[in-house]
């Protein structure tokens, strides 16, 4: 199977998911995730939109805050494709850092307005 894809704006769901880790306020942009969705981020194997939601959250609140660029977009109908950069800048005042990010959302075959799959992998934070 062959797939074309377009590169193009980051939509507005991916935006207000972004913005919602960024703000720390975890609310309705994770709707833009199947109810049944799958995150492997990393090593990360999480199974339902709320275990992704409350498993980013656990993450986050451990020490820092992040902020999504994007540097690139990448449509098609069944996966999008992203790539960017994270700044995590620690609460205590550390050193931020501004690790790569690449994203691939395999969006519902019942429902293609909704991810059913997120493959990501973000880092690496440091070398030492």
């Amino acid at each position: 199977m062959q797939v074309t894809f377009t590169k193009t704006e980051a939509p507005d769901w991916l935006m207000a998911f972004w913005r919602e880790i960024d703000n720390k306020t975890w609310g309705s942009g994770f709707d833009c995730l199947a109810v049944d969705a799958v995150c492997n981020l990393g090593v990360a194997d999480w199974h339902g939109r709320e275990a992704i939601r409350d498993n980013l959250r656990k993450f986050i609140d451990t020490g820092f805050t992040a902020h999504h660029d994007v540097l690139e977009y990448w449509d098609s109908p069944r996966l999008k494709v992203f790539r960017g950069r994270v700044t995590m800048t620690p609460d205590d005042g550390g050193p931020a850092v501004h690790p790569t990010m690449t994203h691939f959302f395999q969006m519902d075959e019942a429902d293609p307005a909704k991810v059913k799959h997120w493959y990501g992998a973000v880092g690496p934070v440091s070398f030492g």
